[in-house]
C-alpha cells in the first residue's frame, strides 16, 4: 500500500484530525546548520544552484521538526535570472537587480531557460529521491506580479511604486512583462513537478499593494495563465496560491485563478478563513511574530486557528515566512502544539 501524503489529502478536501504542518522559509537562518551550510556555499546563489547544497539545507527542517511537506530551496528571482537579467544577493539589503526599462521588456531571453535552471531540477530529482515517502515535495515560483517588481525597481521597496507606476506609465510593457513571466513559471513548474514535486505554490508576496483594477490584470490574469498551463500538462498536481495582502479580493482570487488550496496571511481574520475554507483547502496562517515570542501569544494563535479552521481542510502554516531570530525552540513548541491531539 502506497503511504498517503498529509497534505495531498487535505488539498484533495479532505479534514484530518491533525492538520498536516510546515513553514514558508523553513530552511532558513533562524537555523544554525542553515547558517554553516551558507557560509559554505560562499554566496545565497551558489545555495540555490548547487544541488548538493541546495539538498542538504532543505532537508535540514525535516529531520529537526519532521514536517508533512519539504518546499524546494531556491528563490523566486532565478526566473528572471534564467532569462538573462542581472541578479545578485548583498547582506541587509537582499536581492539586487538592474532595473529593466519598457523597452528591455522584449529583450528577454528564454533560450536557454531550462539549460540555467537545469540544477534546480536537479535538486528536485534528489529530493524526491530522499525525502521520507511520507513527506510532500512542494516546488515553487513567484507570481509573475512580485517577480515583475523586483525587476522593475531593482530592489524591495516598501510598496512597490516603482511597480506600480510603470504599470501605469507603460501598461502594454507591463503586460508584456507578465505574460512573458507567466508563460516561463508554467514551464518551470511543469518541469519541477517532472522532476518529483507533488504540488507547486505560487507565491504573490506583493499582491496586497494593488487597487481592484491592476489586482485583476496583474496578480489574476498571469497566475490563471499559469494554473492554467499546468494543468494542461499535469492536471491532477495541486496548486497553491498565496496571495499576501489579497484581504477582501481572496474569494474572488480563488476563483478566478483556479488554484487548487488558499494560502492565507496573518491579517486574515479566521471568521473570513473559515468561510473560504468551505470552497476548499486553505492554508495558513500564524503571526511569524508570535513565533517569536513564544510562549502564551505562540499558544493562543495556535489554538485559535485549530479552533475555527480545525475541522475544516487545513494546512497549518505561518502567515508568512519564519524570521531569522525566532528560537528553533518556539517552533519545536509549535509542532508539539499542532499535532497534539494524536500525541504525534
Amino acid at each position: 500500500m502506497p503511504v498517503k501524503r498529509a497534505l495531498l489529502q487535505v488539498l484533495k478536501g479532505e479534514s484530518l484530525e491533525v492538520p498536516p504542518l510546515w513553514m514558508m522559509r523553513q530552511a532558513g537562518r533562524y537555523l544554525p546548520e542553515y547558517r554553516e551550510a551558507r557560509k559554505k556555499a560562499g554566496s545565497f546563489l551558489d545555495l540555490c544552484y548547487n544541488p548538493d547544497f541546495a539538498v542538504e539545507v532543505t532537508l535540514q527542517p525535516i529531520r529537526r521538526f519532521d514536517f508533512d511537506a519539504s518546499i524546494l530551496f531556491s528563490d523566486i528571482l532565478v526566473v528572471p535570472h534564467a532569462l538573462g537579467r542581472d541578479l545578485r544577493f548583498e547582506e541587509g539589503r537582499g536581492p539586487l537587480m538592474t532595473p529593466i526599462t519598457a523597452d528591455e521588456v522584449a529583450a528577454l531571453d528564454g533560450e536557454k531557460f531550462h539549460v540555467n535552471l537545469e540544477p534546480v531540477y536537479e535538486t528536485v530529482r534528489r529530493l524526491r529521491r530522499e525525502l521520507p515517502e511520507k513527506t510532500t515535495l512542494i516546488g515553487f515560483c513567484g507570481a509573475p506580479w512580485t517577480v515583475a517588481t523586483y525587476m522593475i525597481a531593482g530592489h524591495g521597496t516598501p510598496d512597490q511604486a516603482p511597480a506600480r507606476l510603470f504599470a501605469y506609465r507603460e501598461p502594454e510593457a507591463m503586460a508584456r512583462l507578465l505574460s512573458i513571466l507567466a508563460d516561463h513559471s508554467a514551464a518551470y513548474l511543469i518541469r519541477q513537478i517532472e522532476a518529483g514535486a507533488d504540488v507547486v505554490q505560487i507565491f504573490d508576496s506583493w499582491s496586497g499593494v494593488l487597487d481592484e483594477t491592476t489586482f485583476e490584470a496583474c496578480c489574476v490574469k498571469p497566475v490563471a495563465d499559469i494554473v492554467r498551463k499546468v494543468r494542461a500538462v499535469y492536471p491532477d498536481v495541486p496548486i497553491i496560491g498565496f496571495p499576501k495582502g489579497a484581504g477582501a479580493q481572496l474569494d474572488s482570487y480563488r476563483q478566478r485563478t483556479g488554484v487548487t488550496g488558499l494560502g492565507l496571511d496573518w491579517t486574515v481574520p479566521l471568521s473570513q478563513a473559515q468561510r473560504l475554507q468551505g470552497a476548499g483547502a486553505v492554508q495558513g496562517n500564524l503571526d511569524p511574530l508570535r513565533l517569536v515570542v513564544g510562549g502564551r501569544a505562540l499558544e493562543d494563535g495556535v489554538d485559535g486557528i485549530l479552533k475555527a479552521l480545525g475541522a475544516g481542510p487545513l494546512i497549518f502554516n505561518l502567515g508568512h515566512g519564519i524570521t531569522p531570530e525566532t528560537p528553533v525552540a518556539h517552533v519545536e513548541a509549535m509542532v508539539r502544539q499542532v499535532r497534539k491531539a494524536t500525541g504525534q
